[in-house]
């Protein structure tokens, strides 16, 4: 087998409502208009949104694989060429339950259906229930989408340390999503380094600042992805951005990767 060149990616909140699978989405988008290749997850379980921001109704689901499936048959083509959706298996929480037969039989048809992309995006619930915290530390790389908002620190830090004291999980890439300007995304962000750095000893990395765009909740409305619906807007302007950060980071982890698996058992 030829070594691994996907770098996956976990997106996760400590709160609700802080615009995470917005991000996801249209982060799939601009990785897409960069010239990579992707597939998002959803694993959301239960409470799917990707694909109601997209306005589709998916046939099949991430469960579908456990009941034999062929894993293309599976996917959603989100445009012409290797940029797809893997939608999420409503009520079914108890994948994280499952026997390590079964996680390793499903994780080996991901690893195999995912292979072919350079980037895997999970977008996940939010908060620290047992469900997210596996799929959280399945992937190589968490990005923790936080807003200004007093709770969404506090819950984020608790994500934060749950993840590392309990996973052992060290690398969080943080995005200041819904901010009026840089200077109140980077007090947000300070507030939580700071938090993790004096009670963790943990570092962690800014990777960019979301301005508030209105365009967000109308694209949101229309079931449109707001890179469609407003493509010039600061909002995808910023994921543009960060897109970037990200394909600079997996060229420079690329022997990481090769030696990493893309998501590790759900334990």
């Amino acid at each position: 087998m030829e070594p691994n060149t996907t770098l996956s990616i976990s997106i996760v909140s400590g709160k609700g409502g802080v615009g995470k699978t917005n991000i996801a989405l249209n982060l799939g988008f601009a990785l897409h208009e960069l010239g990579h290749s992707l597939a998002l997850l959803d694993a959301d379980l239960g409470l799917a949104n990707l694909d109601v921001l997209l306005g589709i109704s998916p046939q099949k689901n991430l469960q579908d694989l456990l009941t034999g499936s062929i894993p293309e048959e599976v996917l959603v083509s989100l445009a012409e060429e290797r940029f797809a959706l893997l939608p999420s298996a409503s009520g079914v929480a108890e994948l994280v339950e499952l026997d390590e037969d079964v996680q390793s039989i499903l994780l080996d048809k991901l690893d195999t259906l995912f292979r072919q992309y350079e980037f895997v995006l999970l977008d996940l619930g939010a908060g620290i229930s047992p469900t997210v915290l596996s799929f959280a530390a399945m992937p190589q790389e968490r990005i923790v989408v936080i807003t200004p908002e007093p709770t969404s620190l506090t819950d984020s830090y608790a994500l934060i340390k749950v993840l590392f004291t309990q996973h052992q999980i060290k690398n969080f890439q943080i995005i200041v999503n819904i901010a009026e300007n840089n200077e109140e995304a980077h007090l947000s962000f300070d507030r939580l380094a700071q938090a993790c750095e004096r009670f963790l000893g943990l570092p962690i990395r800014l990777l960019g600042i979301i301005h508030k765009d209105p365009m967000v909740t109308e694209s949101v409305r229309q079931q449109v992805p707001l890179f469609k619906f407003a493509p010039s807007c600061q909002a995808i302007n910023d994921i543009r951005y960060i897109a970037q950060k990200l394909i600079a980071r997996r060229s420079k982890l690329l022997d990481l990767i090769a030696r990493t698996p893309i998501l590790k058992t759900l334990t």
